[in-house]
């Protein structure tokens, strides 16, 4: 399970309403899957369909999270027009079988977002606990 404050929730969902068309993406950070932070970063590819964070603002969430005495517990991005579920694409990339890997989803009237471990090209839903 992974336990998200509703105002970090919030700005997830924010964020990727402010980025449409494309994807929106970023990291969290905390410990013991309670986060702590919420790191919007820059999908450089700017595209509808996949993302890719900016080296040099993800090297500066995992800097300050090692001195702040926090993990990297989780990466986001949102599919705009697609369910709530890894595609090939993000199973694919899917490297740090450590972190867990959301979604949000915007396709609906409601945005869905959903969290998964992905290990050895297996995407298995974890719960999410929002307070």
């Amino acid at each position: 399970m992974i336990r998200i404050p509703t105002h970090i929730y919030d700005g997830i969902v924010v964020q990727a309403y402010a980025e449409l068309p494309n994807e929106a993406c970023g990291l969290l950070v905390g410990t013991d899957n309670v986060v702590i932070k919420q790191h919007a970063l820059t999908n450089i590819d700017h595209s509808p369909e996949h993302f890719s964070f900016d080296p040099a603002e993800q090297f500066q969430v995992f800097r300050s999270a090692r001195t702040e005495g926090l993990e990297i517990i989780a990466n986001y991005h949102s599919h705009p027009e697609t369910p709530s579920r890894p595609s090939i694409e993000d199973i694919r990339l899917a490297y740090d079988p450590n972190i867990l890997y959301l979604i949000v989803a915007l396709a609906s009237e409601i945005p869905v977002l959903k969290a998964f471990n992905i290990q050895n090209g297996i995407s298995t839903e974890v719960p999410i606990e929002v307070f």
